[in-house]
């Protein structure tokens, strides 16, 4: 007689029901009957379990149900099958609640040794060589690892195992023992992240591939401990902080929650992600990986029983890895997250969340205070030094805070810019690859990475165009009155420019030339991907016509400055397709110097806009 599934020694129950066991056990028998079941306690048997008749045997099989230990333990219990010689003992089994750790490097834990939690023996851990034990760090060693996806994932060859490692410190052993302490009974921990995945690469869809897949082997391991979890928490992301991936990361989320609840039958199974961190890196573009964190950010939004922590102030022991002790605050923040998902609010306030942002005039400058409110502040808002980490900008470009200042549930940025100019532009928290943020309430919880996000109410708007086709300065054509849309495009002598900010300043130009009056022009195009309503959202400062798909659309001959982003709305014909803008801008004597231009989809509702530009289809720039 051998149990294969539901039942081992040194492992946690999950706990059901009036607060005790109820789980399937299944394995091999030679016998057939009856299979009857002891369960001790400290030597003393367990009244419900005494000649308890759990389930049958027969064709070389034996399923039972394990159900009525409460939760605490250790158990010894005894298995036979009635009338024969069989018999199986378990020792030292543990009744409480048992949680899946995935995702990647971050959740297998890669910082230094040194800083390890000491275990707990009520803490235990299902080890990736389908062993349970008394949970310690390093909890994800790959060399021991059962399933095959974790040899491949590391070059197909099984390296030997470190018996001293430097590295393997993670947040999982410091959630289980917050969670310990938090609930009182003991805490289980399935081992199944791996560094370095995608959300490809832990795709559903893949679970028939079982332990060649990292979701088959994460279901392998489910069922073989008895198909019953408290929840799961996950820290992943950083793999898929590039420009196509990132696209797809919010669904991918969905599909990969909505497979594990179901997969699991458990519709209401809590999940807890982590917003991943920062890396100290100096890639071209950090757009990608801010992505992500908005996204995740964005999660309990389109996923139920879902929250994300944040991360983005905790130590890293090397580019991109959480250590020193802030593996246990990064615990202690997910346990916190679980447990309000598990009893509400009688376990305390979920993380921290942007409740509004808006714009208030300072009284002695005249100027933009920008105030974001935030939900879930344990107290105050607190710093260590000067508060830091938010941002003013138009599309990541531009900075225009010099004071931040704090004050219950608000962070108060002080700016230079009117109430005009401020009301065009959006506010981030953790902008950049490797941003210093420091702000987090009096229990020491962070703030999240957010944004960019507008100020006031939420719309759906590109970024501002800043990359198209430019002509040389060209003869006057004076107020524009007689213009025409070009009938030899080729004769504007188009060249593709960049500019350095959102306006398309050319003002060096024009000015140089001033009181002379000339002509440029500006050419882009725009690619609608479904049926929508989107306008073109205009700013000028001197008399300016547009041409959309060669139709004029708006013209203006006393246009002059300032510039503001939204000088005009023009709405346009906005079916599938790529359609192109075509602007004809006046220097008005070198008093004009260049124009605004981004995109707006007008047809959204306030639902869809409050799920995030991830979740609905936009219109692109093309260069």
């Amino acid at each position: 007689m051998e149990v294969t599934h539901g039942l081992f020694s040194h492992m946690v129950l999950q706990r059901k029901a009036r607060n005790q066991s109820d789980t399937v056990v299944q394995g091999t028998c030679d016998g057939r009957g009856r299979v009857l079941a002891i369960a001790t306690l400290r030597g003393r048997k367990v009244r419900s379990f005494e000649s308890a008749v759990l389930g049958q045997a027969r064709d070389g099989k034996f399923r039972a149900r394990l159900a009525g230990l409460p939760a605490g333990g250790p158990y010894r219990i005894e298995l036979w099958i009635e009338g024969t010689k069989e018999k199986v003992v378990v020792d030292d089994v543990l009744v409480g609640d048992v949680w899946i750790l995935a995702g990647q490097s971050n959740m297998q834990g890669i910082g230094w040794m040194k800083w390890a939690e000491k275990p707990d023996p009520r803490v235990r851990a299902f080890f990736m060589n389908d062993e349970w034990g008394i949970a310690k760090d390093p909890l994800h060693e790959m060399p021991i690892a059962v399933d095959p996806i974790h040899i491949n994932l590391i070059g197909g060859v099984r390296p030997p195992r470190v018996k001293n490692p430097l590295t393997g410190v993670g947040p999982g052993l410091p959630f289980a023992k917050e969670m310990l302490r938090r609930t009182g009974v003991p805490q289980g921990i399935i081992c199944c992240a791996h560094g370095g995945t995608s959300m490809q690469q832990w795709d559903p869809q893949k679970k028939l591939l079982d332990g060649t897949s990292l979701y088959g082997a994460t279901l392998r391991r489910f069922e073989k401990n008895g198909s019953a979890v408290a929840g799961i928490a996950w820290y992943q992301g950083e793999s898929d902080a590039n420009e196509d991936a990132a696209q797809k990361y919010t669904q991918r989320m969905i599909e990969l929650v909505r497979e594990f609840r179901r997969d699991f039958k458990a519709p209401n199974l809590p999940f807890v992600a982590v917003q991943i961190s920062r890396v100290a890196a100096n890639f071209p573009s950090s757009l990608a990986w801010n992505s992500i964190q908005e996204q995740q950010r964005r999660l309990p939004k389109v996923i139920k029983k879902c929250l994300t922590v944040p991360a983005i102030d905790l130590m890293l022991d090397d580019l991109i890895h959480i250590g020193g002790p802030d593996n246990s605050r990064l615990g202690r923040r997910i346990a916190e997250a679980m447990d309000f998902l598990g009893r509400g609010k009688s376990a305390g306030l979920p993380p921290i969340e942007i409740k509004s942002t808006g714009i208030e005039k300072n009284p002695k400058t005249g100027n933009s205070d920008i105030v974001v409110e935030f939900a879930n502040v344990k107290g105050r808002l607190t710093s260590q030094g000067y508060p830091t980490g938010f941002t003013l900008s138009e599309g990541g470009v531009g900075n225009f805070i010099y004071r931040v200042d704090l004050g219950g549930n608000r962070a108060i940025l002080r700016t230079s810019l009117p109430a005009q100019e401020a009301n065009n532009k959006s506010v981030q928290y953790g902008q950049g690859y490797n941003p210093y943020c420091n702000v987090t309430d009096e229990a020491g919880r962070s703030l999240p990475v957010f944004g960019p996000l507008p100020i006031g109410a939420i719309r759906a708007l590109t970024p501002f165009v800043t990359e198209l086709q430019v002509s040389p300065l060209l003869p006057s054509a004076g107020k524009l009155n007689g213009l025409s849309y070009p009938s030899d495009l080729g004769a504007l002598r188009l060249e593709t420019k960049k500019f350095a900010g959102n306006f398309c300043d050319r003002h060096l130009e024009l000015g140089a030339r001033a009181p002379e009056d000339v002509l440029v022009w500006y050419r882009t195009r725009v690619t609608i991907p479904e049926p929508m309503k989107a306008r073109l959202n205009l700013g000028y400062d001197g008399p300016v016509k547009v041409w959309i798909d060669r139709e004029e659309k708006f013209f203006d001959p006393e246009g002059t400055n300032p510039a503001n982003p939204e000088d005009q709305y023009i709405e346009f014909d906005s079916t599938p397709g790529e359609h192109e803008v075509l602007v004809a801008l006046a220097s008005n004597n070198g008093k004009a110097w260049g124009v605004f231009l981004r995109y707006e989809r007008t047809d959204l509702t306030k639902k869809q806009l409050e799920a995030g530009a991830f979740s609905y289809a936009m219109p692109r720039i093309v260069v």
